[in-house]
């Protein structure tokens, strides 16, 4: 049995690399050429695969192996059905129950947000990435539901895959993730209490990353 913290070490690489797109969608993962990859043994590679199995970004099939996990249009229509819905309620349930504790976090996380240095084409996407996510989910955690939230962060996961692996395929596409405005918006509506502006806002932003996914999605589905 390997440690916990090499485990998390190999997981975490192999999910960067899934991430990245250096690992594909539908690529069989063998652990001969992991180990060599990642120059780690068997056991930490093993059990890195089967944590990510439990978070659905890789996919096992006893006696006959393991693969990246696929993407398909069906499942990114699903997903952003599903974090639609859920993340309207959270939105809902946030702006009625916030505290100011809430709002504090909600304008600190823009701030860093908003502090962001780009730097041409290679700048770092994993701190956006960070930014970005924090700020969104600030918006949503003023409300007490624990079990909703535990699946909206399991929605998220998925969501993440699908527009890291379109991001590396065609970055340009995703303006409105860079749009500042349109945030500060989101911003304003919240703090303001607007919940059906809020809501609008938010379902639309969702709307429009969903469509920026689609064609990369599309294209891997065909190839």
């Amino acid at each position: 049995m390997s440690s916990p913290t090499l485990t998390d070490k190999v997981a975490k690489m192999i999910c960067q690399d899934i991430l990245s797109g250096e690992l594909k969608p539908n690529q069989k993962l063998v652990v001969a050429e992991l180990k060599e990859k990642y120059n780690v043994g068997a056991s930490p590679i093993r059990e890195a695969l089967i944590q990510l199995s439990w978070i659905k970004y890789v996919k096992l099939e006893p006696q006959k192996g393991c693969w990246v996990a696929p993407i398909s249009k069906l499942e990114l229509y699903d997903l952003y059905e599903s974090l639609k819905v859920v993340s309207s309620v959270l939105l809902e349930k946030s702006i009625q129950q916030g505290s100011e504790s809430w709002e504090l976090e909600i304008l600190t996380e823009f701030h860093k947000l908003s502090r962001f240095k780009f730097q041409g084409d290679n700048f770092n996407w994993q701190e956006w990435e960070d930014r970005h996510e924090a700020f969104y989910s600030s918006l949503l955690s003023g409300c007490f539901s624990k079990n909703m939230l535990d699946f909206f962060n399991d929605i998220i996961r998925q969501v993440k895959r699908y527009r890291r692996i379109s991001l590396s395929h065609s970055p340009k596409a995703f303006s409105e993730l860079f749009n500042l405005e349109e945030h500060e918006k989101m911003m304003k509506l919240t703090l303001d209490k607007d919940i059906d502006g809020a809501r609008q806002q938010l379902t639309q932003y969702l709307n429009d990353m969903m469509k920026d996914i689609e064609p990369t999605v599309s294209e891997i589905e065909m190839n």
